[in-house]
This record gives C-alpha cells, sequence and structure tokens, in this order.
C-alpha cells in the first residue's frame, strides 16, 4: 500500500515538475549559456558585416560582367515581305499562293581581333580586383573592430580603477570628517578630501561614458547587441612581445597586399581594354542568308549578305585615346599604392615597437611605482607624518597614471593587432 501510495504522489506531481522545469530552464540555460565575447569572436563578426556584405555584392556584381562579357552577338533573324502589286493585286488563294515575296533570314556578325576574348579578360581583371578589395574591406572592418573593442576593455579597465579609487577616496573623506567632528582635523582639510572625492566620482562618471561609447562603436563594426550587463567581455590583451627590427619588413609583403592587388588587377585590365579599343580598328563582318518564297518566279530562292563597316575618315582615336590615359592613370594608381603600402608597414612597424616600449614601462616601472606612493603617502597622512597636499598630490598622480596606463595598453593592442592583420600568416615574428 505504501509503495502504491508513493507511486501515485509521483504521478501527481510529475506534471507540475514539467511545468516548473519548462519554465525555469530557459531562466537558468540563458544564465549558463552567457555570452562571451573575446578578440576572436569581434574579428570573425568584422568579416562579415554589413560593408562586407555590400563589398561582396561588389565582386559578385563583377563577376557577372565577366558573363555578360564571355559571348558573342546574339544573330538576328528577320522576316519580311514584298513584291506587293497594288495595282493588279496578290491573286486570289491561300497566302501562300499570293503574288507576294516571303523572306525569313538571319544575320550574324563576326567579331575580329580577339574582341571577345579582349572584353572577357579585361572584365576578369576587374573582378579580381573586386575580389581583392573585399579582402581589403574584411581586414579594414578588423582593425575598426579591433580598435573599439580594446577601447572598451580600456574603459572597463579604467572604470574598475576609478570606482577602486572613488570608494578609496569616499573612506579617507568620511575618517576626515570623524576627525573633524573629534577636532583633530581642520575643516579646510575636510573640504578639500570632500573635493577630491567628487573628481574621483567624476572620473568614474567619464569611465562609465567612455565604455558605453566603445560598445556602441563596437556594436557599428560587428553587428552585435552588447549589454554589458549580459555579456561577458574577455580580456584578451596580448602579451607584450620583442622589439621587431627594420629588417623583417619584406618587399614580397607589399606585393601580397589586397590592396596592392587590386590596383595590379586594375592595371592588367586597363591594358586589356586598349587593346580591345585598338582591336576595334579591324571591322567586323556581319553574315547572313535568307530563303525567299515568290510563287510567280520560285518557290526557294536563296540570298546571301555580308556587311562590312566603312571606317572612313575615323579610326577610334577618342576610344583609343581614352583607354591609354585610363591605362597611365591605373598604372600611377599602382605606383602611389605601392608607396604606401610600404610606407604603411613601416609606420605600423614603429607604432608597434613605440606602444611595446611604452607599455612595457607603464606596466613594469611606472604604474607599479605611482601606486606604492599612494600607498606610502595615504599611509603617512594617516600618521601625520605627511601634508595633505602630499597626499592629494599622490592621489592624482596615481589616478592620471592609471588612466594614461590604460590608453597605453590600447595602444600597444591595436599596434600589434593591426601589425599581425596587416603581414602575412607565415610570419614567424609576428605569432
Amino acid at each position: 500500500m505504501r509503495d502504491k501510495r508513493r507511486m501515485s504522489i509521483r504521478q501527481n506531481l510529475h506534471p507540475r515538475l514539467g511545468w516548473t522545469w519548462a519554465l525555469v530552464f530557459p531562466l537558468w540555460s540563458g544564465l549558463a549559456c552567457a555570452d562571451t565575447l573575446g578578440l576572436p569572436q569581434v574579428l570573425e563578426a568584422a568579416r562579415n558585416n554589413l560593408d562586407v556584405s555590400m563589398a561582396q555584392q561588389a565582386a559578385e556584381a563583377a563577376r557577372a560582367d565577366v558573363l555578360a562579357a564571355d559571348r558573342s552577338p546574339f544573330p538576328v533573324f528577320t522576316a519580311k515581305t514584298s513584291q506587293m502589286d497594288l495595282e493588279h493585286g496578290v491573286g486570289a488563294g491561300p497566302f501562300g499562293q499570293k503574288k507576294i515575296d516571303k523572306s525569313g533570314g538571319i544575320d550574324w556578325t563576326w567579331e575580329r581581333g580577339n574582341k571577345r576574348g579582349l572584353r572577357t579578360q579585361s572584365a576578369e581583371r576587374q573582378a579580381n580586383a573586386a575580389v581583392a578589395d573585399l579582402q581589403d574591406m574584411r581586414v579594414m572592418q578588423q582593425l575598426g573592430a579591433a580598435s573599439a573593442y580594446f577601447d572598451l576593455l580600456a574603459a572597463l579597465e579604467r572604470n574598475r580603477e576609478m570606482q577602486a579609487l572613488t570608494l578609496s577616496a569616499k573612506q579617507l573623506a568620511q575618517s576626515a570628517s570623524l576627525r573633524l567632528k573629534a577636532g583633530d582635523l581642520s575643516a579646510q582639510e575636510s573640504a578639500r578630501l570632500e573635493i577630491e572625492a567628487q573628481r574621483a566620482q567624476a572620473d568614474a562618471h567619464s569611465a562609465q561614458l567612455d565604455q558605453e561609447r566603445a560598445v556602441l562603436q563596437l556594436g557599428q563594426f560587428t553587428n552585435l547587441r552588447i549589454h554589458l550587463k549580459d555579456w561577458q567581455i574577455k580580456a584578451d590583451w596580448p602579451a607584450l612581445e620583442a622589439l621587431l627590427d627594420i629588417g623583417v619588413v619584406q618587399d614580397a609583403w607589399i606585393d601580397q597586399r589586397p590592396d596592392v592587388v587590386a590596383a595590379v588587377e586594375r592595371v592588367s585590365a586597363a591594358r586589356a581594354a586598349l587593346e580591345l579599343a585598338q582591336a576595334q580598328k579591324k571591322s567586323d563582318l556581319t553574315l547572313g542568308s535568307s530563303l525567299d518564297h515568290y510563287p510567280s518566279q520560285s518557290r526557294r530562292l536563296l540570298e546571301l549578305r555580308v556587311s562590312v563597316p566603312l571606317q572612313w575618315g575615323y579610326g577610334y582615336e577618342g576610344e583609343i585615346g581614352r583607354a591609354q590615359a585610363q591605362l597611365t592613370l591605373a598604372q600611377d594608381l599602382l605606383d602611389k599604392t605601392r608607396r604606401e603600402a610600404l610606407a604603411d608597414v613601416h609606420r605600423l612597424l614603429q607604432e608597434r615597437n613605440a606602444a611595446q616600449q611604452r607599455e612595457a614601462l607603464y606596466q613594469q616601472d611606472i604604474l607599479p611605482r605611482a601606486r606604492r606612493v599612494a600607498e606610502q603617502a595615504e599611509l603617512a597622512y594617516t600618521h601625520g607624518a605627511s601634508s595633505l597636499t602630499d597626499l592629494l598630490d599622490a592621489r592624482r598622480t596615481l589616478r592620471g597614471t592609471l588612466i594614461e596606463a590604460a590608453v597605453t595598453r590600447a595602444d600597444y593592442a591595436k599596434a600589434h593587432t593591426a601589425w599581425q592583420l596587416r603581414t602575412p600568416p607565415q610570419n614567424p615574428s609576428t605569432r
């Protein structure tokens, strides 16, 4: 009896537990599977944002231009009737027996001078340039997203430090207020400590604003709706690495950059377009034939036609001149792109080395020393061995150093990531 009663109790409770789990499990799973955001997720999201999607559609349109260019002119079908005698009539009987010349024929243009091949070659080169533009757009969006991500990390770190300083300043101001009531501290020093606490709180509000701005900017690059209360932001700060010598830069890197590849492809496309313009001098032939039906003469009359344009007084000088100018422009743009690419690589290297030196200096020397000075000044002031001015100076130095350290760390992370994204992956010194 007891076993049956237990079974009945379980059966009665099972539906209720089912409804309870149905309500609780989504909440628990949402907490357990909170969104995590790190540098790999940011870079992957930036590869597929709206700007990249538009560049991809442009590449697809360029590929479609290749299909449009790689075809011969369509044949033209012509049907006509002639020789209709309006004075004596066309005769009796069905339409096929009337005295009307009926004709049907086809005309087809034979392109000479390899026009189709040159047209297709130019379109293919333009499509390759569009694909290179797509790759360059992905890198640019990843650079922007990484910059926003590290700005967010710096703002979060700055916000935590400012909150800690604000709490410490409030505690010190409260202690000063008690000492003021006890007559152990002057009203002026107590007011100065309260002002210092309020300034620390204002810096905390400023850090909070920078944090929200970084979230909005990061959302623009990644198309992610980031909520700091619901998202877990991973601090993927890059580790400090050794300085790189200028000799690591190779000339082959420049030719592998997407912007340089696109410029090279556009030069090839312009060269093919120039050859296509020059090929216009070779006239195309239009070949045609038709079959005539005229009952009074014959039911099968064949006509053959050849049409040739007569190039009198003009040799396509305008088209050739424009194509030549476009080729010269493409070559100048290629030279400019290569010089800018080389300068950009050197700039990235110099920025990375300079940021690495500043980051190492702040993390290993300046910031720890500023913390020690602030702690010693607070301890000395508490025991009456230091003045309030020394304490405030030490705390302000620490606050400024914390802000500068966060900015310096973000600058190094940006420079390091930009160097990695803009150099070939096979470079061992960047990994």
